[in-house]
């Protein structure tokens, strides 16, 4: 990934990569999505539900999309932020092989390559797609959701995150909504 530098060469990469996972594969990640979903209080939990899979499996579909249809082909912009973008790529080993007891880095996938999953779809919607690592909508506690104004995006809890080191917000495009 880190070898790419347009937006559409980045896209193939990822594609590639993405491509590689069994319907098995993906039926884990979403079962592991489920189940901690399920942990949510509820009404949050039926709020948040239908945001999570367009943040794992729509970018998934929307990527793999463009793929076959030639439509990253056609991206020859270069990747947005290339020195957040290269951080990201160095970050996704430890993000993936981690201490996950201490590090931030258990997506509750079970797995390094599922959690591989979730950096690659984030890293299409960021450095790809130009969107927020979690989707615009996406709503979070205190009733703060992720907007879009214009061109730019705002997040509730872009700069909250620091303090884990393999979060994706540290990375994103969005920017911390303010006063929040």
């Amino acid at each position: 990934m880190s070898a790419a530098g347009t937006k559409g060469s980045l896209g193939a990469a990822i594609a590639g990569e993405l491509l590689q996972y069994s319907m098995y594969d993906l039926q884990l990640i979403g079962g592991g999505m489920k189940r901690e979903t399920d942990k949510l209080p509820m009404p949050y939990r039926e709020k948040i539900r239908p945001y999570f899979e367009r943040q794992l499996f729509g970018t998934y579909h929307r990527l793999l999309s463009l793929h076959r249809s030639g439509g990253l082909a056609t991206m020859q912009e270069p990747v947005s932020d290339e020195a957040t973008f290269r951080e990201y790529c160095a970050m996704m080993p430890e993000g993936c092989f981690g201490d996950t007891q201490t590090s931030g880095t258990d997506f509750y996938f079970d797995n390094p390559i599922r959690s591989l999953f979730y950096y690659l779809v984030s890293a299409g919607a960021m450095f790809v797609l130009d969107e927020p690592g979690h989707p615009e909508g996406t709503p979070f506690p205190g009733g703060f959701v992720v907007e879009r104004r214009g061109k730019e995006y705002y997040c509730p809890i872009r700069d909250k995150e620091e303090e884990v080191p393999f979060s994706i917000c540290n990375f994103c495009p969005a920017k911390q909504m303010e006063g929040v």
